[in-house]
Formats: structure tokens, C-alpha cells, sequence
């Protein structure tokens, strides 16, 4: 079982570089460019996926210093994704999102935004 008070930030940025993405920035939140797309990425570990939920409900869509991404991509834990699929998925959030879900194996799964 992976350790669920951290994020799988190194799982995230791996995925993103295997997908032939130039990733950007440090800690749990990056950005990964590849020709015309930029992608937020946020990893979150279990115990902060509520919390992150809530704040995306609330129109959370900028990054720290104001720029918005139209494209997101939450990071976490398998056994964490259907949480924080749910949350978005009731948000109505004004971006285009996915969901990871990773294992310690460096396994994952990818759920999309379903189409309106």
C-alpha cells in the first residue's frame, strides 16, 4: 500500500515524462507542456483529496499566480480517485480535467471528464 500522506508527486511527473511531456515546476503542483498543451497538474495524497475537492467546487482553476489552465490533471492514490472524480464531476468546473490513479507499482489508470 502506498504511503497516503504523500502525494504521488514522482508518480505524476514520471507519467507525464514516459507521455513525452517537458514538465515545469516543483512540489505537488507542475506543469507539463507538450507542443500546443499545457496541463496543471496537482498530485494529492488521500487526506488532502476532500479538501482539494471542495476548493475546485469553489472555482478553484487558477494556479498560484493567476494564470489559468483550461487543462487539468489531478494526481492521487487508486483507492483515492473515486472521490475526487465524484467532486469534479458535481463542480461543474469551468476547465477540462482528468483524473490519475496511481499504485505504488507505478501502475495507473486515467478517467476523463465525461462529455456533456
Amino acid at each position: 500500500m502506498p504511503p497516503v500522506s504523500m502525494p504521488p508527486a514522482e508518480e505524476a511527473r514520471s507519467i507525464f515524462s514516459r507521455l513525452g511531456y517537458t514538465v515545469s515546476g516543483d512540489g505537488s503542483e507542475f506543469v507539463a507542456e507538450r507542443k500546443w498543451r499545457s496541463v496543471q497538474v496537482t498530485a494529492l495524497d488521500t487526506d488532502t483529496v476532500e479538501l482539494r475537492r471542495r476548493a475546485i467546487a469553489d472555482g478553484g482553476s487558477q494556479t498560484a499566480d493567476g494564470d489559468g489552465y483550461g487543462l487539468r490533471c489531478f494526481v492521487t492514490w487508486k483507492e483515492a480517485t473515486g472521490n475526487l472524480t465524484d467532486g469534479l464531476k458535481s463542480a461543474d468546473t469551468p476547465f477540462e480535467w482528468a483524473v490519475i490513479g496511481v499504485d505504488d507499482g507505478g501502475n495507473y489508470d486515467v478517467v476523463h471528464r465525461e462529455a456533456r
